[in-house]
């Protein structure tokens, strides 16, 4: 038999107890148990440790220098025990710690250096890791703990993994300034027929988040470019006669104009993402917070 299967922990208190007070009845009383308990619990002791322990003395106990030999021990051992049971208390200024974030250049941009403002001033001993967000290995690097946590589109969150929104952001048609073939005020049907570009972080994907949309409208758009990040996708219609959708937080931007469309294309909710496993984690819940603080300033 493993010899931690032979005591617990009511024993070490007893243990202790008789230590510190030598009598059974006090130890008892100090314990909240009945004199026989303490006795029943002794006897327990014995046995495992092969040893009398306490002698009975008129006054009541005497410990052997066996027992006498175990007290710093079986003190070391409660005092273990009570700190693994104690929450330790979080204090962002004094943490030592790596956490790393996958994002677009969306939330680089928008959300990132408020955070970085408010992390460096409550918590300057955290370092911040910021990877490109890979939409198909949301899942796996959150499940691994390759990434602690994921901003991002519902669209590509998976499903099961809790989130928190930190804000929504509106979609904005926009081409280059200029462009004088594309008028400043549109109707759906027309924007369409113009070449557009779609942001596709890490799949190259055509179809885009207002894809739908259109084709519900009767207006399916003609997508003639994918590319990765929002900044690229600036500069691509900045410089040619394709027009797209932009979050309205990256504008306005000197080199777009903004088309004032006669239906508003719906926006989307800007979200953070985690593993369950870290949803207690105080240092996770902490900037979870900040993140959310960030994104509101």
């Amino acid at each position: 038999m493993n010899s931690l299967s032979k005591i617990d922990i009511r024993q070490l208190q007893v243990l202790k107890a008789l230590l510190e007070k030598r009598n059974l009845s006090k130890v008892a009383d100090q314990l909240g148990i009945s004199q026989q308990a303490v006795s029943e619990q002794l006897k327990k002791l014995r046995n495992n440790f092969d040893d009398r322990l306490f002698v009975r003395t008129s006054n009541g106990v005497v410990p052997t220098p066996f027992a006498e030999s175990l007290q710093v021990k079986v003190v070391a051992a409660l005092n273990s025990i009570e700190a693994l049971l104690t929450a330790e208390e979080f204090d962002p200024k004094t943490i030592t710690a790596t956490f790393t974030i996958c994002s677009t250049d969306l939330e680089q941009t928008v959300i990132l250096p408020k955070f970085l403002t408010l992390l460096r001033a409550q918590a300057p001993n955290v370092k911040l890791a910021v990877k490109t967000l890979s939409l198909d290995e949301i899942s796996s690097s959150l499940l691994t703990g390759q990434v602690d946590l994921v901003i991002t589109n519902p669209f590509f969150a998976p499903k099961h993994y809790p989130s928190l929104t930190l804000y929504q952001e509106d979609y904005l048609c926009v081409a280059s300034a200029h462009n004088d073939a594309v008028e400043q005020r549109l109707a759906i049907a027309d924007i369409a027929k113009i070449p557009q570009l779609v942001v596709s972080p890490s799949r190259g994907e055509f179809s885009g988040a207002a894809n739908q949309w259109f084709i519900e409208q009767g207006h399916p758009r003609n997508v003639v470019l994918s590319v990765p990040t929002f900044s690229a996708a600036k500069a691509c219609i900045a410089n040619s006669d394709l027009c797209g959708f932009m979050p309205a937080r990256l504008l306005p931007d000197p080199l777009l104009k903004v088309i004032e469309l006669d239906k508003q294309v719906p926006g989307f909710d800007v979200i953070a993402v985690w593993h369950q496993r870290s949803g207690q984690d105080k240092l996770h819940a902490y900037i979870r917070s900040l993140l959310l603080e960030a994104a509101h300033l």
